[in-house]
């Protein structure tokens, strides 16, 4: 499916030109590697970030929530963590296990929904890319993610 999109969008065929952008952008979306950071913040290292004490009551603070230039260096760790987040573009993640070489998330609104990372050679065990998450029930794409496939302004 996904190489019969983008094909035919190289061709700009039949279809109106924002309907091939976005297949397009769904198709290239689907064929992405996974990385950890779409699941859940990462430093610029690539290492997991912990969430900062009482960071959902700052982030609903109306002059936290897009950033504002005025703010305190207190609270960079707060500022680190919220521009990680934005980088994510699945919804509903968190850390089951951080092992060593192994990272295990879960989906928070079905704990079924289980991934492991190995950290060694930055891969998911069992699944390569978006498309193959496609055997879940359920992954919900977050607004970034949405955003990104223009389908949110």
């Amino acid at each position: 499916m996904t190489d019969f999109v983008i094909e035919y969008y190289s061709h700009e065929g039949y279809a109106d030109l924002q309907t091939l952008k976005l297949m397009n952008n769904y198709a290239n979306f689907l064929k992405k590697p996974l990385t950890l950071g779409m699941f859940v913040p990462l430093d610029n290292k690539g290492n997991i970030l912990k969430e900062p004490k009482n960071y959902s009551s700052w982030k609903s603070l109306e002059h936290n929530k897009k950033g504002s230039k005025s703010e305190s260096p207190v609270f960079e760790e707060y500022k680190i963590y919220r521009n990680a987040e934005k980088k994510c573009l699945f919804e509903g993640f968190t850390i089951a296990y951080n092992g060593y070489s192994v990272v295990r998330i879960t989906a928070v609104y079905n704990p079924s929904i289980e991934l492991s990372f190995n950290k060694n050679d930055k891969t998911f065990q069992n699944f390569s890319n978006v498309e193959s998450l496609t055997s879940f029930d359920e992954i919900f794409l977050n607004t970034n993610a949405l955003k990104k496939l223009g389908l949110r302004p």
